[in-house]
C-alpha cells in the first residue's frame, strides 16, 4: 500500500510539473502586452517594452519559467501581479475559500444523493420509483446549469423572493443569511454531478448484483443488508473514480456559477484576471486548481484501494 502510494504521489507531483510548463507557455503565448491594460491603450512602444523588463518579460521563457518555479518552491511565491503590484498569494487565499465551500458542499450533496438514488434505483428496477429517479437524472445532464441558474433565480429568488438572487454572506452574517445565499449556487453546482454519479451508481450496482457470487451469497441465505453492502464495496470503485475527477471539475464550472450569482470566490478571480491578461493571477490560481484536482483524485484512488484491497496488487 504504501509503494502504491508513493508511486502515485510521484506521479502526481511529474504531472503538476507537466501543467505548470503547458500553463506557462499559453498564458506566455498571448499576442498582446499586459503592459497594454496597465499603462492605458495610448502607451508608447518604449513604454512597453521598460515595462516588459522592469517585470522580466523581455527574457526568454525558459528563463521566466525557472524563476517562477524557483518562486514557488524556494521563496513560497506565486509571484506578483502585474495589474495591482500585489503578491498574488493573499488574494488566492482570500477568496478560494468561498470557492472551496461552493465545491465541497456541492460534492458532498451531490455524491450522498447519487449514491442514496442510484442504489433504490438499481434496487427497485423498473418500478415508479426508478423512472422517476432515471428522469430526474437525464434532467440533471441535459440542463446547463447557468440556465438553470438563471431560471432558479427568476422563480426562487425574483418572483417569491424565498432566497437573495445573487451575493455572497459570509457566516458572521448569521447562520440563516449565509445559507440563504448558498443554497441556490451549491444546488445549481451539484445537480449536474449528482446526476451523473447516480446513473453510474444505478448501472455500477445492477452489474454486481447479477455476478455469481453474488446470487450465490443470496442462495446462501445471507441477509439482504448484508448482500448490499459487499455489493455496494465493488460497485462504488468505478464511481469513486468519477467522483475524484468530478470534485476537480467542479472547480471549473463554479466559475459560471459564481459569475451568474455575482460570488466573489476563487473562481470568479481567474475569470477577471484572463480578462485583464494578468499572466501571474491566472498561473497561480490554475496551479491551485490543478493541486486539488490531483489530490482529488490521489484520494480518491487510495479510497478504492481501500475498498478493494485487489486493486492494490494490480497498480504493482
Amino acid at each position: 500500500m504504501l509503494t502504491v502510494l508513493l508511486r502515485r504521489i510521484g506521479f502526481s507531483l511529474l504531472s503538476l510539473v507537466f501543467v505548470s510548463a503547458v500553463l506557462f507557455a499559453l498564458t506566455r503565448a498571448i499576442p498582446d502586452s499586459p503592459a497594454r491594460i496597465v499603462l492605458g491603450t495610448d502607451v508608447t512602444q518604449a513604454q512597453i517594452k521598460q515595462f516588459e523588463h522592469d517585470h522580466g518579460l523581455d527574457k526568454p521563457i525558459v528563463a521566466q519559467y525557472v524563476s517562477w518555479l524557483d518562486g514557488i518552491f524556494i521563496r513560497g511565491t506565486l509571484g506578483t501581479s502585474f495589474i495591482t503590484g500585489r503578491p498574488v498569494g493573499p488574494d488566492i487565499v482570500s477568496t478560494l475559500p468561498v470557492t472551496l465551500e461552493l465545491v465541497v458542499e456541492a460534492f458532498v450533496l451531490a455524491l450522498i444523493l447519487s449514491i442514496a438514488f442510484g442504489t433504490i434505483s438499481a434496487l427497485l428496477r423498473d418500478t415508479i420509483l426508478d423512472y422517476a429517479v432515471r428522469l430526474v437524472a437525464v434532467l440533471g445532464v441535459s440542463i446547463p446549469g447557468f440556465w438553470a441558474a438563471l431560471l432558479l433565480i427568476m422563480l426562487l429568488a425574483v418572483d417569491h423572493d424565498w432566497f437573495p438572487p445573487g451575493g455572497f454572506q459570509p457566516w458572521s452574517a448569521g447562520i440563516g443569511a449565509h445559507l440563504d445565499s448558498i443554497a441556490l449556487p451549491v444546488f445549481c453546482l451539484g445537480i449536474f454531478y449528482m446526476a451523473v454519479l447516480s446513473r453510474m451508481t444505478r448501472s455500477s450496482l445492477l452489474e454486481v448484483l447479477g455476478l455469481d457470487y453474488m446470487r450465490t451469497a443470496r442462495a446462501a441465505g445471507l441477509p439482504r443488508r448484508t448482500v448490499l453492502i459487499y455489493a455496494l464495496r465493488n460497485a462504488l470503485v468505478p464511481v469513486i473514480t468519477v467522483a475524484g475527477m468530478s470534485f476537480g471539475y467542479m472547480f471549473g464550472w463554479a466559475l459560471i456559477i459564481e459569475s451568474v450569482f455575482n460570488i466573489s470566490g476563487l473562481s470568479y478571480a481567474l475569470l477577471t484576471a484572463i480578462q485583464q491578461r494578468d499572466f501571474t493571477l491566472v498561473q497561480g490560481i490554475v496551479m491551485v486548481f490543478t493541486f486539488i484536482f490531483i489530490v482529488a483524485n490521489l484520494v480518491a484512488d487510495m479510497t478504492n484501494m481501500s475498498l478493494n484491497p485487489r486493486l492494490t496488487a494490480v497498480s504493482k
